[in-house]
């Protein structure tokens, strides 16, 4: 016997261990046992030799006739072919290779019965008629007594099809996985027995042997239901510990003063609240009066009024003596936000200055791109405390940025920021942790994994604001040529009666070899996308002749950025012409307006991200998805997608499902490494809830695990060093 920790080369041999590793990444017993089969296949029901069909998958069963292998002038050089017969007709079987390296030489002789399954060819000799064959065919020689008995159990038979590399095909992983399966000492059943026999659930080694060598679609059913749920109920139990982890973690509790500057705030809104900012209002406002941090998203789609929920949660920790910080992924945002929060506040937000309400706040900006002076008095102003809101960029998170006593983190648009640059600001608090509130349109996979996983908690705002408009959005596709010349009309239309149009490229292509945002050419071997400095001259010169166009993405100088923003928003522009620059933040209500080209270049969320740019006021916002995607490709599906919904989340479980959810418990994002092997979110949610209750249950009661080794064992081979160390930061 061997424990799962065993290196395969101690029980595999040297050279298959090798290919295992270097190939598949498989280095234990352990390894090995979770390399479960991509699919399964079955031989399936007799076919009679007079009802073949070339590139079915048939298995048969009849007598060999006839022996007889010939050399061929090209290679392999030889081929041994078997003719057999069930009484309707003939069928050839060809094995090639190495003149006397067959076994079926030797099995296979004249008058023997056996049961053949494999695809069908046609192939024509250089003379005669076309013929039939199986090349290389499985097979199985059985007794004229038991034949009907062995034809029916061969063709019944589960076989487990494996992910293969270079080197081992499906065979040899599948005898390597039953050596290991005939070896391996699994230790204690990482389930509790108590909870297994109460869900009906079969052992640790029975889904073992399930998995890998079914007898039946049953057992193999019960086993996948085993091991997904061990994926989801050990998850959770670290998930549930780290949760019992953070609400002992210390934080200063920030209630609603129910006065102060929030209040003067509500009492001066020249308009209501919908109903969702109120509840969600409310969900933020307890959470931030607890004693450990709060740790939420705000989920909302583009318009929902995300900002107001968040300044609102600003001002009642500024209320209890802390500061809030809000960290923006670009300039051009963070001016944004600076400057809509400091005109909504208005005198609220112009402490010790001429004006300034007796009792309000300071707000400040910090940012890469500003002068020494400007950058000295903001940091000034963030540590000595006269700022109770501090809005940056990624220069927050330097060390030299301090704060008087950090209590709420507002992160925008968290899908552009690492875990460990938010980690970095709430390092920044001495003897405990800030609340943390981190806002989005459409979250990345990953998180939508968390929300499900239940690790984050979550408030959705769905109801969009008195006096937002509607966003319509359509695919201007390749087979349509009529729609992109239209396009253009449009756009010149909607300049005409004064309105404002974004027209977004996925890279800048302002000189031969820069990609700006996007590689190109890209996998499939398509064009190159369009760079705005190759559409500009065409919009200046025949498509938009005579309209005001300003250019903007991510290399011009940030006085230059700012410049063309301000033009852009006071009207002074006709259509902006950018990269994904735009994509979070603007905020033009005249703009009613957005073509993106090469749409399908960009992702889910980008694509929902920037046209949430229009529609801003109370016109009816348009968006066109120029595209040459082509009908049915999974790129014009994701187009298709988005112009069919502006829920957020719905787009983020599309993208899920394109994409994966990435490590639920590492760094790495939707598309790479997961620990989840057999468990997927669009189909298991109803396990993964139930797996945290049971998780959650079990932690209350025994939070080290002590009376249950053999989960802790398994917890431990999940959480390895990296994805500790991120749990901690997370």
């Amino acid at each position: 016997m061997t424990n799962l920790d065993e290196p395969l080369r101690k029980v595999l041999g040297d050279k298959t261990a090798k290919v295992l590793s270097k190939g598949l990444d498989l280095h234990t017993v352990g390894d090995l046992l979770h390399h479960y089969p991509r699919r399964y296949a079955h031989r399936g029901e007799l076919t009679p030799l007079n009802e073949l069909a070339d590139g079915e998958h048939v298995t048969v069963m009849a007598e060999v006739v006839k022996v007889q292998g010939r050399t061929l002038s090209r290679s392999p050089g030889y081929v041994l072919e078997i003719t057999v017969t069930d009484g309707t007709g003939e069928l050839k079987l060809s094995f090639f290779g190495r003149r006397g390296s067959y076994i079926p030489e030797r099995d296979l002789s004249p008058g023997t019965r056996g049961l053949f399954a494999g695809k069908i060819s046609t192939y024509r000799p250089r003379s005669g008629r076309p013929q039939r064959q199986l090349a290389h065919p499985q097979y199985k020689v059985v007794a004229a007594r038991d034949a009907d008995a062995a034809a029916r159990e061969w063709a019944d038979e589960i076989i487990p099809i494996y992910p293969t590399t270079k080197g081992l095909d499906i065979d040899a992983i599948g005898k390597s996985v039953a050596t290991v399966l005939d070896l391996a000492d699994l230790g204690d059943d990482p389930m509790p027995e108590v909870l297994r026999k109460r869900l009906g659930m079969i052992s640790l080694a029975d889904a073992y042997e399930g998995i890998h060598r079914p007898k039946d679609w049953e057992q193999l059913g019960r086993a996948r239901k085993r091991l997904k749920w061990d994926e989801a109920f050990v998850l959770q139990i670290a998930l549930a510990q780290r949760r019992r982890a953070a609400a002992a973690l210390p934080a200063r509790p920030r209630p609603s003063t129910g006065d102060g500057i929030l209040h003067a705030f509500d009492q001066r809104l020249p308009f209501d609240l919908t109903e969702g900012q109120l509840q969600v209002g409310a969900e933020i406002a307890a959470d931030l009066a607890k004693s450990h941090p709060m740790h939420r998203l705000l989920q909302g789609d583009v318009g929902a009024g995300k900002t107001m929920v968040a300044l609102r949660a600003m001002l009642q920790v500024v209320d209890n003596g802390g500061q809030a910080a809000l960290l923006a992924p670009t300039e051009v945002l963070a001016q944004q936000h600076y400057r809509s929060i400091t005109k909504m506040l208005g005198e609220l937000g112009q402490a010790g200055q001429i004006g300034g309400a007796e009792a309000a706040t300071r707000v400040t900006l910090v940012t890469g791109a500003q002068g020494a002076k400007v950058r000295r008095a903001s940091l000034l102003e963030a540590a000595s405390g006269d700022a109770g809101i501090v809005v940056g960029t990624h220069a927050l998170l330097e060390d030299h940025v301090q704060f008087a006593d950090l209590g709420l983190v507002v992160v925008d648009e968290q899908h552009r920021f690492g875990v460990e640059q938010r980690d970095a600001l709430r390092e920044k608090v001495s003897g405990g942790r800030p609340h943390v509130l981190v806002m989005t349109a459409t979250p990345i996979p990953r998180t939508v994994a968390m929300t499900v996983f239940g690790d984050l908690e979550t408030s959705v705002l769905g109801q969009l604001p008195a006096g937002r408009s509607t966003i319509s959005t359509h695919v201007v596709p390749p087979e349509k040529p009529a729609f992109l010349a239209r396009t253009w009309e449009r756009i010149r239309e909607e300049a005409g009666k004064g309105r404002q149009v974004y027209i977004v490229c996925p890279r800048i292509g302002e000189k031969e070899g820069d990609e700006g945002d996007v590689p190109a050419p890209d996998e499939e071997g398509r064009r190159s996308p369009l760079g705005i400095m190759e559409l500009l001259p065409m919009l200046e010169g025949e498509l938009l002749a005579g309209l005001r166009i300003g250019v903007l993405h991510g290399k011009l100088h940030p006085d230059e950025k700012d410049a063309v923003m301000r033009r852009f928003t006071v009207g002074e522009l006709d259509v902006l012409l950018a990269t994904t620059v735009i994509e979070v933040g603007v905020d033009v209500p005249n703009a009613t307006g957005m073509v993106i080209m090469d749409a399908d270049r960009f992702g889910v969320s980008q694509l929902h991200q920037l046209r949430g740019r229009v529609g801003r006021g109370t016109l009816p916002g348009l968006c066109l998805l120029v595209t040459d995607a082509e009908p049915g490709s999974k790129a014009r599906e994701r187009l298709d997608a988005v112009a069919s919904t502006t829920d957020g989340f719905a787009l983020s479980r599309l993208d899920l499902e394109q994409r994966r959810e990435g490590d639920v418990l590492g760094a790495a994002q939707a598309g790479r490494a997961s620990s989840l092997r057999l468990l997927t979110l669009q189909r298991d949610e109803d396990v993964i809830r139930l797996a945290r209750e049971e998780a959650t249950a079990l932690v209350e009661d025994d939070p080290e695990l002590e009376r249950h080794p053999g989960l802790a064992a398994e917890l431990a081979s999940l959480l390895d060093e990296e994805r500790t160390e991120y749990l901690e930061k997370t």
